[in-house]
């Protein structure tokens, strides 16, 4: 078909133009067999990185800052390292959509001479590269909608005002809905902990390179958990704000109209002062004189130091050990039981589960289609492996196939059927927050419990194609809970061991047992015979979130850094005091 012709030749031009802009002594020399599926020591063994190039790539963001500020390094010296990196990253895993390295080397020589002349940064971000999800607007690059920005998102143009430098956009899905990054255009992420799994999505791109220090500091987007999936897949910090506190204008989007969920923009990271770092500084820069949807809303250092909740003393946590609709599996279980306080009971959790898709598809798949007409490219079903997929991983033994997956869109909603969705989402809202206010009679501490710790996912990092399940994240995005992931341990084949069939808390949790299908969400029947072997995740990271009330981003932040502590203190696997 000529239409068929039309989308891959654009996509295949597009990859064409993207790897003309890597610098050909920055290729690797001896890239790993496609069997190499760790691949975290190859960017410091690869002899592209100097020394220097290595410290600087693995120095903590506020050592960045400090010694850009200090003139000890210049930020043409730290742009380069980390676009070095990135563009090893890139190589190892595929997380590069757009590459502006000589605009942002430009940008950064500026940004030396500015010091020298005047003594002082231009902004608390000065000289720091961040990189970002490919949607976020900047002014000559393209996106994966075939557009080329006219003008730099708002967000874009604070980060710049604040010194930084941006330098690369990275992977995400077709349709920015799916938990994987996985396009027709630029093909499949890898994680860099284990090449055969994803990373996640749809900010999947951000976590692999992240996770192999190609940059410092982030931008993912989160509409059902698509920061906070990659960065518990892939051993980082990740933030959800609250709705309309960090600025989206500018952006494209799917979904775009649709305001009862709305997606948000937040940090990812590989530690929690670069989450700090970014909600501040942003928050600070009054993004409501920019963006009409922001919240007039300073940031609060004192809700930061945790005010309202004891002033950090005496906190209590809530963990959600299951949802009532799922089990975890031992990886993620054994991280919840280390950082274990009171029990949380679930709330409704499948009522909000069951609203959350029936919300985000009630225009059906109209959208989408309009986009993909102009060049004939079909739209995505599943994101299972293509025969011609620009980039293919290696595949695991044993590998379960894995048939299409069924549209997931339904017939569009009316009007009415809408606003009755809008209703009964307020309606749990409600109630939840009186849950959650009722917990004061368990706490001890006078006040309810501070904030809820809970999985991310139900298992770790699946392989390619098989992670369809968003429930333990999209639950918040409906609530409108700030949430926060934090990094606690890694897959050990001795400790997660398969446990026997549990109580089921509902069909849903039977079915998945029983490795059958459950409407849109999850294709259970076809992974789960893998995903109870835990030698089939060897090396692969595993995080809890942190989740508090709405517009308390400042407080979650907080008691995200209380945890974190306790966890590092207590070492890997050893259960940690809060």
């Amino acid at each position: 078909m000529e239409t068929e012709k039309t989308w891959k030749k654009l996509a295949a031009e597009k990859r064409r133009k993207r790897d003309l802009l890597i610098p050909k002594d920055w290729l690797l020399p001896n890239p790993p067999s496609p069997d190499q599926l760790d691949v975290t020591q190859v960017p410091e063994k690869s002899g592209i990185l100097s020394q220097k190039e290595i410290e600087i790539t693995n120095a903590p963001i506020e050592i960045l800052l400090a010694n850009i500020a200090s003139t000890s390094w210049s930020a043409v010296e730290v742009t380069t390292a980390f676009s070095k990196r990135a563009i090893i990253a890139h190589q190892l895993t595929n997380c590069l959509t757009e590459i502006f390295i000589d605009r942002a080397l430009q940008r950064a020589a500026w940004l030396d001479k500015e010091l020298e002349t005047t003594g002082k940064v231009v902004g608390p971000l000065h000289g720091l590269p961040i990189s970002l999800k490919d949607q976020v607007c900047v002014k000559g690059t393209e996106h994966t909608i075939g557009r080329v920005a006219e003008r730099n998102s708002v967000l874009a143009d604070i980060l710049e005002s604040q010194g930084a430098v941006l330098y690369v956009k990275t992977n995400l899905p077709q349709t920015i809905m799916w938990p994987e990054a996985y396009n027709h255009i630029f093909g499949r992420t890898a994680n860099p902990y284990n090449r055969s799994l994803t990373t996640g999505g749809s900010s999947g791109g951000e976590g692999a390179l992240i996770a192999l220090n190609g940059s410092p500091l982030g931008v993912g987007s989160d509409l059902g958990g698509s920061i906070r999936i990659p960065s518990a897949f892939t051993g980082l910090y990740g933030f959800r704000p609250s709705f309309n506190r960090v600025p989206y204008a500018g952006c494209v989007d799917t979904l775009e109209g649709q305001e009862a969920i709305l997606s948000v923009l937040g940090p990812m990271c590989s530690s929690m002062e670069g989450i700090k770092l970014f909600m501040k500084n942003v928050i600070s820069a009054q993004p409501w004189n920019s963006d009409p949807m922001i919240l007039r809303m300073k940031w609060s250092e004192d809700a930061y130091r945790l005010a309202e909740h004891g002033n950090g003393k005496h906190l209590c946590f809530g963990i959600l050990w299951h949802d009532k609709i799922t089990f975890p599996h031992p990886p993620v279980f054994r991280a919840l039981e280390i950082v274990k306080i009171i029990d949380w009971e679930p709330y409704k959790h499948l009522e909000i589960c069951e609203s959350t898709p029936r919300i985000f598809s009630a225009a059906g798949a109209e959208e989408f289609l309009a986009d993909l007409a102009s060049t004939g490219e079909p739209l995505m079903r599943s994101m299972q492996q293509e025969p011609d997929e620009p980039v293919q991983w290696p595949q695991q033994k044993g590998q379960v196939e894995v048939p299409t997956v069924r549209p997931n869109y339904t017939k569009p909603l009316t009007a009415y059927e809408l606003w009755h969705l809008h209703k009964v989402r307020r309606e749990l809202r409600r109630e939840y927050l009186e849950h959650w206010q009722a917990t004061i009679s368990k706490t001890g501490t006078g006040r309810p419990v501070d904030a809820i710790i809970a999985p991310v996912a139900p298992f770790v990092a699946p392989p390619h194609g098989m992670n369809k399940f968003a429930v333990y994240t999209a639950t918040w995005n409906n609530l409108d809970y700030p949430a926060l992931v934090i990094p606690v341990t890694k897959t050990d084949p001795r400790l997660d061991v398969k446990k026997p069939p549990h109580r089921f808390f509902s069909d849903v949790d039977k079915v998945m047992y029983e490795f059958c299908e459950y409407y849109w969400i999850l294709e259970v029947a076809l992974f789960l015979r893998v995903l109870d072997d835990p030698n089939r995740f060897a090396n692969a990271p595993v995080a809890v979130q942190i989740v508090g009330r709405t517009q308390e981003d400042e407080a979650v932040i907080g008691m995200a850094e209380i945890v974190d502590r306790a966890v590092r203190e207590a070492g890997a696997g050893s259960q940690c005091k809060l």
